[in-house]
């Protein structure tokens, strides 16, 4: 609603052309993030990923394994799900075993939003800011896939390593059947994977809204229920973003701004995209920086460990909390991801300078 409301207040104070409003609206992006809602609530419709994640945690024993486990999925699962969606796939599972166990479950929502984070850095289609950086620098998939690889390595080795040290020995037992009782519906499992896969080639081709409107269609004939579960506020939250932060980055002043940060420089960048996501979140400063930034690259890379820290630095860290709904959960994140932050900032910096 804020920002819906500046980019209102924006476009009475300061009326630019229909085009202006259309670029900075990001239709490529908001049509591929579309496209890309339809085929991933299918596949959480279809129970696929929620059989085999529970058919993986019945089989693990010791509370250290089945806590790595589980972060890895969710890691895993961002990458090609994206973020949100991962946590909403997890938590849940999470919170089920914590109720037929002793895995501490506000622990494992702290590690499953710093390896969502994590696991989302790698893919062009892990997060928003990953996917709004894809499209406006046009990068090929792998070539953005494998420049952010090094950084989402170094974050992922240390939740792994978090995991390890902060989740507590012993054994655990659960019935499978506790656990995996999903039934997969194999029809809509294997045409959302394909259709999944068919909006990636369609958005490295530029051809994101065409793909997007080609699945909207496609699903209203044969899974018209999918349409009415994605999250259409979220997909509206993201148009008022892009437009009400892209004019606002337009304003003379705010361009002045802007550029004496000298965003040019891959150091002040990356200082920038950090300290810029603590405050409003790594979308709005991935939209805030975006005219500024001369290397996407330089900014995902930014934004992305600019995830971690404060809540507010990643919607995926207040999906984890909501979801996990456990007491003092806040406070428990702030003092587990401001020091992951300030550890894992510098090492990433330095391992995607050395090998970038």
């Amino acid at each position: 609603m804020l920002f819906g409301a500046l980019a209102l207040v924006l476009a009475l104070l300061d009326p630019h052309p229909w085009a202006s409003y259309r670029r900075w609206l990001q239709v490529p992006t908001l049509g591929g993030l579309l496209g890309l809602m339809l085929a991933i609530q299918g596949i959480r419709d279809s129970g696929l990923v929620q059989h085999a994640a529970g058919a993986l945690v019945a089989r693990v024993h010791s509370l250290r394994a089945l806590g790595l486990l589980l972060v890895t999925t969710t890691a895993l699962l961002a990458t090609v799900l994206t973020n949100d969606v991962s946590l909403f796939l997890i938590v849940p599972l999470t919170l089920t075993i914590g109720t037929l166990s002793n895995l501490p479950v506000a622990r494992m929502a702290v590690l499953e939003a710093l390896a969502v984070n994590a696991g989302s850095t790698l893919s062009p289609i892990g997060n928003p800011q990953n996917l709004l950086l894809w499209q406006h620098s046009q990068l090929p998939f792998l070539h953005f896939a494998l420049a952010m690889l090094p950084v989402a390595t170094v974050l992922f080795a240390l939740v792994a390593v978090l995991a390890l040290a902060w989740l507590p020995k012993g054994r655990m037992t659960l019935q499978p059947a506790l656990v995996d009782g999903h039934p997969v519906g194999a029809r809509l499992a294997t045409g959302s994977l394909l259709a999944l896969g068919l909006m990636v080639l369609a958005m490295e081709n530029g051809l994101a809204l065409t793909g997007a409107v080609t699945l909207v269609a496609a699903y209203a004939l044969v899974a018209r229920q999918v349409l009415g579960r994605i999250d259409w506020l979220l997909l509206a939250t993201f148009a008022a973003i892009f437009l009400g932060l892209g004019h606002f980055a337009a304003l003379p002043l705010i361009q002045h701004g802007l550029d004496r940060l000298a965003p040019d420089r891959p150091l002040t960048l990356f200082i920038s995209g950090i300290a810029i996501s603590q405050v409003i979140s790594n979308v709005p400063a991935t939209v805030l920086l975006l005219g500024h930034a001369h290397d996407a690259i330089a900014l995902a890379v930014a934004v992305n460990v600019g995830g971690a820290g404060l809540a507010i630095g990643s919607l995926a860290n207040l999906i984890a909390l909501r979801l996990a709904k456990q007491p003092q959960g806040l406070r428990l994140f702030h003092r587990v991801s401001v020091p992951f932050l300030v550890m894992s900032a510098p090492l990433a910096y330095v391992v995607w300078r050395w090998m970038g």
